[in-house]
């Protein structure tokens, strides 16, 4: 059984075929039969070194579908062309987004890797498959019980030590899955101002040695529901136990900068992540990958928070039937939008850009495909929550009808690098 997966829910299997054993013209049935929208299947990630807050509507039962030794899955990833990094237990084509197509009777299930690198333009658009040949951004939701290390995501100036983009990326708190705030619900951000690097260097030596206490030269900030941050690469960060909505360049690059969390203690190659082998040990380096002037800047807050931001004027939208607003908007890497359609109305949206997309409320239709936001989802089960809108398909304009007489749509969407839609603020 080569070069095929199973996914198993109840009593059937579905074969996830590779490029390999695919027909090419899956992709292109696929585009043609959805008229420019692709359905996808959800994609759980787990962490070892994560306790899942079981806030990402997975199955009680599911949490640890991978195996003790893999961690808890307290990640589901969007759109992703990007695989995990998850070290040498990492299961083949983890963290890649599925296309699900529905062919004579039968589920097809491949990756939008695969389409994206056999259509290209006709999907994301000539703008990005010109310029980054791939679709250069993914989204994910990160749902812990607690906090995680102060870590960094290092740029591409020392992602390329070791053969990966860097890793810029922004949070947003969705309403929808923080009911509750899980243990500690603050994010610390930066270095205080006025701290030195030989001291940051003197926590990053004592990693092996208990609490390194590198948090003792940070800030903590209380996070919000229906607010976000946008963290550029070089920034250490320790995200909180809300259930975050994250947008980011399509890179899994990290270093874990603080020894002891909630008295666990991170291992050491977490450390050593981003580093290449031959400098390990080699502190300095790591801290060289801080970019210090953007840590220590005393207005983190007025420089990275984000409020939601109208797209248009707001009364003239309510008025047509939805509101639609800007949640992540501080980056030219990706931007993100929140879509909300009102009870009963019907509406038309157009976007400059190629996106994928996550529903969080609500149920309907989006041009010709079945919407909806399911309560609970098995390991391996299919759904009719998660689509990706090619580019063509997206400046047309997606019909979205919601069937409800009381609840509104919620959707989140995800762009690539430099909308045309976006003023950078």
């Amino acid at each position: 059984m080569k070069n095929f997966q199973i996914f198993q829910y109840s009593n059937f299997s579905i074969n996830i075929k590779s490029q390999i054993n695919k027909p090419m013209s899956l992709a292109k049935k696929a585009l043609e039969q959805g008229e420019g929208i692709l359905r996808l299947t959800p994609t759980w990630v787990p962490r070892s070194f994560c306790v899942p807050g079981r806030r990402i509507k997975l199955h009680p039962d599911d949490y640890y579908s991978l195996g003790g030794e893999r961690g808890g899955i307290d990640e589901r990833w969007f759109s992703s062309t990007t695989p995990a990094e998850n070290g040498p237990l990492t299961s083949k084509n983890e963290g890649l987004s599925h296309i699900a197509l529905e062919d004579g009777g039968k589920t097809e299930l491949f990756l939008l890797k695969d389409a994206i690198d056999e259509l290209g333009a006709e999907i994301i658009g000539s703008r990005l498959w010109d310029k980054y040949k791939s679709w250069p951004m993914y989204s994910k939701f990160f749902d812990n019980m607690g906090p995680l290390p102060h870590h960094i995501h290092p740029s591409d100036e020392f992602g390329k030590l070791t053969g990966q983009n860097g890793k810029p990326e922004a949070y947003y708190f969705p309403p929808q899955v923080n009911n509750h705030g899980g243990d500690f619900p603050y994010t610390f951000f930066g270095i205080a101002p006025g701290t030195s690097k030989e001291t940051i260097l003197e926590c990053l030596k004592n990693f092996n040695k208990g609490d390194n206490k590198i948090t003792n030269y940070s800030q903590a900030f209380r996070l919000q529901p229906g607010t976000g941050w946008n963290v550029p690469p070089g920034m250490l960060h320790a995200p909180g136990s809300l259930c975050t909505y994250e947008p980011q360049k399509a890179s899994d690059i990290f270093a874990m900068y603080q020894s002891l969390v909630n008295e666990a203690i991170i291992p050491d190659d977490l450390l050593w992540n981003a580093t290449p082998k031959d400098r390990w040990g080699d502190y300095e380096l790591l801290v060289e990958m801080i970019d210090w002037d953007l840590n220590v800047n005393p207005n983190i807050m007025d420089n990275h928070y984000m409020e939601p931001i109208p797209v248009e004027d707001r009364a003239e939208m309510n008025a047509k039937g939805y509101d639609d607003k800007w949640i992540c908007y501080r980056s030219h890497d990706y931007s993100a939008k929140e879509l909300t359609v009102f009870p009963g109305q019907s509406v038309t949206i157009k976007d400059a850009a190629a996106y994928g997309m996550i529903m969080m409320q609500g149920f309907g239709k989006m041009n010709d495909w079945d919407i909806e936001t399911p309560a609970l989802i098995r390991f391996g089960q299919l759904t009719h929550d998660e689509y990706f809108v090619s580019e063509k398909a997206a400046q047309a304009g997606v019909k979205i009808t919601n069937h409800s007489k009381t609840d509104p749509i919620v959707m989140l969407k995800h762009f690539g690098p430099d909308n045309p839609d976006l003023v950078v603020k």
